[in-house]
């Protein structure tokens, strides 16, 4: 395997592990959320697990197809209290998941080449 495809297969398995972090925050934000906006959050939170789910199968199909293995390790998951902090988390998460992408764009376009 070419260097430049063994950059990119760690760097989907970085992506891979961030999406599994996601399913556990949000699964987690999803049971502890309290106050008076608990239902309509827990219901914020519970959507987004399918979604996070989805990525990771497209991420590890892409590692496989290039001759990687998926990882099975998550992510370090961090647990704040609150509802505006864990949206607070959920934000900045959701900024650095579209920073890596990013990044992995390029990695891939520079793998073709």
């Amino acid at each position: 395997m070419d260097p430049k495809t063994k950059e990119l297969i760690d760097g989907l398995n970085l992506d891979l592990a961030n999406e599994y972090a996601a399913v556990i925050t949000y699964r987690t934000f999803a049971s502890a959320v309290k106050g008076p906006n608990r239902k309509e959050l827990r219901e914020f939170f519970m959507a987004e697990i399918p979604d996070e789910l989805n990525h990771a199968q497209l991420l590890a199909d892409k590692i496989v197809a290039l001759g990687g293995t998926p990882t099975t390790k998550a992510a370090p998951v961090k647990f704040v209290e609150g509802a505006k902090g864990m949206l607070e988390a959920a934000l900045a998460d959701e900024k650095a998941t579209l920073d890596r992408y990013v990044a992995r764009r390029r990695q891939a376009e520079e793998t073709e080449q």
